[in-house]
Parts: C-alpha cells; structure tokens; sequence
C-alpha cells in the first residue's frame, strides 16, 4: 500500500475505512485556545469538538487553538503543523479499531521559546475558553495544601517578568489582565486535568497568582472569570514507533503524532460559561450543577487504581497495563481495593451503578488493544489519587492495609531501580530528593513521609507508618509479587 504523507492537501487520497472530517474545515474559527496539546487532549476534548462540528455545523465558532508550554512540547508544533493541525484518532476496544482523522483543531502554536504568540492568541475576541491538561505538576502547587507555591521556580520567574510568562497560571493572568485593561469580557479557564475540585484548584492558584501580582486585577479575575470543575476520563497511551508503522502499514497513513485510545470516553462539566460554550451535551457531554460525586468516582476508583497497579507492575516487571492486570494477583488485589478502602470513601454518584463502573474498570484495564504502559501511568498519576483517600479512611478510624501496599510499591519505585536492579527513571519534580530518601530509609519509610511538602501531615500517624512500613520491608525482602501473594491470603482477597 502506498502511503500518504497527512495534510489537508492529501484528504482525498486517504481510503475507507478510515473517516474523514465530516465538516468544512474553512467555516471553523477559533473559540478555545488549549494548554498543553497532548495525546489525551486530541483523544477527548479535540474528539468532542469533531463530533460537535459534524452535527451542528451552526457551532464552527469552537475551533481549537492548541498550544504546547514546555520546552519538550516543540515537536508538537513541528509535528503538528505541517500537517494542517490533523492528526489520526484510533480508538480500540480488544481487537477492533475505529480510524478517523481529527480536524477540529484549526492552529498549534509552541510557546515553550517565547509566549507572545500565544497571549496574542487569547486576547482574540472570539476566544471565550481557555481549557487546559497540563497535569497537577502545571499548576506550580505546594502538594501538601493544594495551593499555589509562591516558591516555586516558574512562579517567580513569571512574577519577575510577567508580561511574558511561560507556566499556566502566570499566562492565565496575564491573558486576563489584557481583557481587563481593553474593556472586552474575561474568558472560562476550563481545568481538563485529574485533580480532584480541578476548577476551584486552577482558579485559585489563578487568584493566587494575581494577588502576588496585583490586587486589583486578583479582584477584577475573582469577579469575572469562572473556573468550572470537569471529570474527564479515557485512557489514552504514548504513542509508539509501533502505532505510526500500523497506521501506515494497515491504512496507508503517515502521521508524525497519531493518537490511540480506547473507546469508552466520558466527560462531566460543571454548567458554569458566561462567555458562552459548545453544546457538547449533543456529543455525550453531561452537564451538572456539581462535578463533585463524579470526580470522586473517576480519581478514586480509576486513578488510585491505576497508580497501584502500576506501581506493583513496574516492580514486577511488567511493560504494560493489561499485561499486570493478567496476573491475578494484582487483578483480585485491584478488586479488593476498589470495594474494601477506595470505594466506601465515596458519596453515591448520580446515574451511576458503582458495582458495574468497578467491574468495567478492570475490563477497560485489561483491553489488550491498549498498550498502556505502566511507566506513563506512574510518571502522570499524582500521587494524591492515593494519599486523599487514605487522610480520609484514619480521620475516620478506618485502616488502610491495602493503600498502605500501594503506597509502599509507589516508594519502593521511587528508589530508581526495579527488584532485578535495572534503572527506572523516576519523572518527578522532586525526582533527586525522592530517590535519596527512598535509598536512605530502604524499608524504613520514614524519610520519604518526611517530606511535608508531599506528605504533610500523613509521617505523624503511627498507624500508617506501621503499615506502610510493614509492605515496604516485605517488597525489599521478597519481592512484589510474593508480597502481593502474602496480601491475598492475609487479608483474604
């Protein structure tokens, strides 16, 4: 099969199956302006917005602009661009694949060198959302309280020049002091990321910022802008060497950053626009008054689960998701997280049928079309997903036996190697100090809890010390999945 190299000049040489752009992508003119143009962005938001276009061609006024913040982001733009802002969607449930060209993204800027372009991109009038995924590290935060860090690197560098600033919240202020100081309505700065209160999180790192910045524009932002809280949810790997060779090979298409992803897809907004929004109820959005029974559900169960596994996975060495989630081990350890500890933290959810969302998880895990890999879901998982709901099981009197042995597997990581001594490189903003501690405490995790900026308060509760304690040492003295074995019959899962 010959191939053909993907730009809008070339949609006419691309063959069924594959699906094309079912709207006229000269009519669309942007309206969203994206922070952080990565995979799970062009799987979810970007997927909504096509399907958005093809159904209601009155809404071509949502066009998105994408844009990469970090200096690792310019392959983004040298990506993307050439190829018109398409890219290849492929959503995969076991061995079938649906294949369609995504076109709602209409322009990728890179600001990672310099963040005019994209400032400038904001202040058009007809942008009214700002929406980002830039993980919870984006948000410059104290990961203990959640807040803004007013020490952390890029919020004093944006605060020393903040005409041109490079992190989220410095470039959301700045963006919003133009509006102000033109007369023109602010914008919706809409958090796309797994933090839990994800909208009252950005805006008030976003007033945070603006304080230290300017009173009164801290005042004018408070008063104008609106920051509505979303659960979004589809797993959505790195694309692999692999998955651009299949994707020319089977279809005929050479894309320099397709995306893969299963396909279930689900995502629940807040109903908070005052500058207007897409009507992405139509595409299986759902709207609600109050995000917080869901994005419980997602974080906890999914997340928290994910992070477990792949902690344990990783140590065990596996390569992907599904492949640990095969043991059956870890997948009755899973099982019994999600009902025994992670789950009774949770209100109920409205619509939804907890049991089955648990049974549908381990099956979403297990989809071998989606060559997930445990390094992606260690590296992007905050370790929140894990310390929230073990706060809220001892302030509550309840043991934690089995998120102290996730806690204990994410620790054990953090020293930097596997149980065969192999190096595994530990992507984290404290990744130097991380490792020290873990290779200076060993079994003892004490040193690591130390660390109040990531743990607080959790290195005071003798209980979880000694549980933690106790996984720590058996991971070291036999391994992850004798230990997870020792688990199973202890606690009996």
């Amino acid at each position: 099969m010959r191939a053909t190299i993907l730009s809008e000049r070339t949609l006419g040489q691309i063959a069924e199956p594959v699906r094309m752009p079912g709207f006229d992508r000269t009519l669309m003119t942007p309206g969203i302006v994206h922070l952080g143009l990565g995979g799970f962005h062009r799987a979810h938001m970007a997927r909504y917005m096509q399907s958005l276009f093809e159904r209601r061609p009155d809404m071509a006024e949502w066009g998105i602009v994408g844009a990469g913040l970090l200096p690792a982001d310019a392959r983004m733009e040298a990506a993307l661009s050439p190829q018109d802002g398409l890219y290849t969607l492929v959503e995969r449930l076991g061995d079938r694949e649906t294949v369609t060209v995504i076109g709602s993204i209409g322009r990728v800027i890179f600001s990672g060198a310099e963040s005019d372009t994209l400032l400038d991109a904001i202040d058009q009038p007809g942008i009214r959302i700002v929406s980002l995924t830039v993980t919870e590290h984006g948000y410059c935060l104290n990961r203990s309280t959640k807040a803004l860090d007013p020490e952390h690197p890029q919020v004093v560098a944006d605060l020393a020049d903040p005409l041109h600033p490079h992190g989220a919240p410095g470039l959301i202020v700045e963006a919003y002091r133009r509006r102000r100081d033109a007369g023109r309505p602010a914008f919706t700065a809409l958090s796309c990321d797994n933090i839990q209160h994800n909208g009252a999180v950005l805006r008030q790192a976003v007033l945070s910022f603006a304080r230290l910045r300017d009173p009164s524009l801290e005042a004018w932002i408070a008063e104008n802008g609106a920051f509505p809280s979303t659960m979004v949810d589809r797993i959505t790997p790195v694309t692999r060497d692999e998955d651009r060779a299949h994707l020319r090979d089977r279809y005929g298409i050479v894309d320099n950053w397709p995306v893969f992803c299963e396909s279930f897809t689900q995502w629940v907004i807040e109903d908070r626009f005052p500058a207007g929004r897409p009507a992405w109820e139509e595409v299986g959005a759902q709207f609600v008054p109050d995000v917080t029974p869901f994005e419980f559900m997602k974080l906890r169960l999914l997340n928290g689960s994910h992070l477990a596994i792949s902690a344990l996975g990783r140590l065990a060495s596996y390569e992907y998701v599904d492949e640990t989630l095969r043991d059956p081990l870890i997948a009755r350890y899973m099982a019994a997280l999600m009902d025994r500890e992670t789950g009774p933290t949770l209100a109920p959810v409205p619509g939804i049928d907890l049991e089955l969302y648990k049974r549908t998880l381990i099956e979403r895990f297990a989809n071998p079309g989606i060559k997930d890999t445990v390094e992606r879901v260690n590296t992007d998982a905050p370790l929140n997903v894990l310390l929230d709901p073990i706060r809220d099981r001892l302030a509550a009197g309840y043991g934690v036996p089995l998120l102290a042995l996730a806690l204990a597997a994410w620790m054990r990581r953090a020293r930097g190697e596997d149980e065969q001594g192999r190096p595994i490189e530990v992507r984290h903003p404290l990744a130097a100090q991380l490792r020290e501690r873990a290779i200076l405490g060993g079994p003892d995790p004490r040193p690591l809890l130390s660390l109040r900026g990531l743990f607080g308060e959790l290195a005071q509760n003798p209980e979880l010390v000694r549980s933690v304690g106790h996984w720590l040492r058996r991971l070291y003295e036999v391994g992850s999945l004798a230990t997870v074995a020792e688990a199973a019959e202890t606690l009996s899962f």
